[in-house]
């Protein structure tokens, strides 16, 4: 068996092998060569981190590292080839060693059992839940920005109470959170709205996204794994865009309820008066503070798990 990288001409195979291997799966939905040709073409993509096993001059595997995010696939083989998964895996492992990754994570639906169970053999471990919600607006109690503090929107001089803020959730080093916030091709800084103490310090940040052009989360899967566009904790990582989504975070956790209520009543009555229909949220597990008030005021729609594994 020979293990190779990515070269041109991969897309149409690789979207077969998933296909093939992964049709029996719930909730499966058929990957295309395009929809695979728009990772490769991508800003950033690494072919070297993209491996091939071949048998006899044909490929029957492959697996993918995404570097940037310290993302890895679970290997995903022809019928009959399945010995090519423990070597293909463990050569995306070595290639994560190699670029200095200390960590890397998977995330499947929880209902995919062949496949937590193979990476659960190999050392990966659920580290949390990714917990997705939803509201009807019309649903949500008389909001009101109970704490008396003012609400405008982010500032470059915020970002280091806002990293300081985000420490353990958000994904991004501090000095790439201004590109991230001030720079992003897919919301605009105005979004986010920052709640200020007395001493005009940031207390919360929030984030609301409107746009026409965004999945309806009424229409999305709320088991499959895609992490949302705008939810913090999702920095640097492939997004889904749903519209209505709304998401924040709050330096004393003890204030979440004030905090979160205080954004969410200034947000939503932003985005509902656009496009927007349903609210959406999403937010790890490991953030109890935060799952709290989305359990409160949001109806839970889903969830996926994420498992990581360390490298030695």
């Amino acid at each position: 068996m020979n293990i190779r990288t990515f070269q041109p001409g991969d897309e149409a195979t690789q979207a077969a092998l998933f296909n093939v291997a992964a049709f029996a799966l719930p909730g499966f939905k058929a990957a295309t060569a395009e929809d695979v040709k728009r990772r490769t073409r991508a800003r950033g993509f690494d072919p070297g981190a993209r491996f091939y096993a071949e048998e006899g001059g044909q490929v029957v595997g492959y697996c993918v590292l995404e570097p940037d995010q310290g993302r890895v696939s679970v290997p995903w083989c022809r019928k009959g080839f399945e010995s090519a998964a423990g070597p293909l895996l463990d050569t995306a492992l070595a290639a994560a060693r190699a670029r200095g990754l200390n960590t890397v994570f998977a995330a499947y639906r929880r209902d995919w059992e062949p496949v937590l169970t193979f990476l659960a053999d190999r050392g990966f471990v659920v580290a949390r839940e990714i917990v997705n919600f939803w509201a009807d607006p019309v649903d949500l109690p008389t909001l009101v920005n109970r704490s008396k503090l003012p609400i405008d929107r982010l500032r470059q001089t915020d970002l280091p109470a806002v990293a300081a803020m985000g420490r353990g959730l958000l994904r991004l080093p501090d000095e790439k959170l201004e590109s991230y916030f001030f720079a992003n091709p897919y919301f605009p800084a105005e979004a986010l709205l920052v709640l200020r103490g007395a001493d005009d310090a940031p207390v919360a940040i929030g984030i609301g996204l409107e746009s026409s052009t965004y999945a309806d989360v009424k229409k999305v899967d709320p088991n499959a794994p895609c992490f949302r566009l705008g939810a913090f904790g999702t920095e640097g990582l492939n997004t889904k865009r749903v519209n209505g989504l709304f998401s924040f975070m709050v330096a004393d956790p003890g204030r979440a309820l004030t905090a979160g209520l205080a954004l969410l009543s200034e947000a939503s009555q932003e985005m509902t008066e656009g496009t927007v229909t349903a609210l959406a949220a999403q937010c790890p597990s490991d953030a109890p503070h935060l799952t709290s008030f989305y359990t409160r005021y949001f109806k839970e729609h889903g969830r996926f798990p994420v498992l990581e594994k360390r490298l030695a």
